[in-house]
């Protein structure tokens, strides 16, 4: 697992001072969203034994495998909130994942539940409400695929001149 330099939850502050200080067991999330962030950027990391742990116990998978991972996880955009601050029990937390697959990027919206239990939160369940292409190419160049979606390279497509 490479950790960046700047943290991928999108407060801009370098993982050692944020995320890092959570996956590492050092500090704990004091709000949903503090473990919503967290979790983001274990995913986006691959450290499925932080994502184990701060799932509820009432809805944790038996095991999360990344081998067949084929996403490249961006950045995070926090959409809402509703309750989950340090004084609350529940919280909901609506949210952007912004990441590249196949060169292409996407955006994926979820609306995710969270619970605190024993003075932690955990993750309860999260249904996607979106996923789309966001039109982005990482690759510009005249022999890309097209952004168009019709399968020919660029320079045959949007690019002919």
């Amino acid at each position: 697992m490479n950790t960046p330099v700047v943290c991928l939850c999108d407060l801009g502050l370098a993982y050692a001072e944020c995320c890092g200080l959570f996956h590492s067991g050092e500090k704990k999330p004091e709000t949903a969203v503090a473990l919503m962030r967290s979790r983001f950027t274990s995913f986006a990391l691959g450290n499925a034994a932080y994502l184990q742990e701060t799932w509820d116990v009432t809805a944790r998978p038996e095991l999360i495998d990344f081998s067949k991972e084929q996403v490249d996880w961006q950045r995070l955009e926090i959409i809402s909130t509703k309750k989950g601050g340090s004084k609350d029990v529940k919280g909901v937390v609506e949210f952007k994942a912004h990441y590249l697959q196949d060169g292409e990027a996407h955006v994926m919206t979820e609306i995710s539940q969270f619970i605190k239990r024993s003075g932690s939160w955990f993750y309860l369940d999260g249904p996607v409400k979106s996923i789309r292409k966001t039109g982005l190419q990482t690759n510009l160049g005249k022999n890309a695929p097209c952004s168009c979606g019709s399968g020919k390279k660029f320079k045959r497509c949007c690019g002919a001149e």
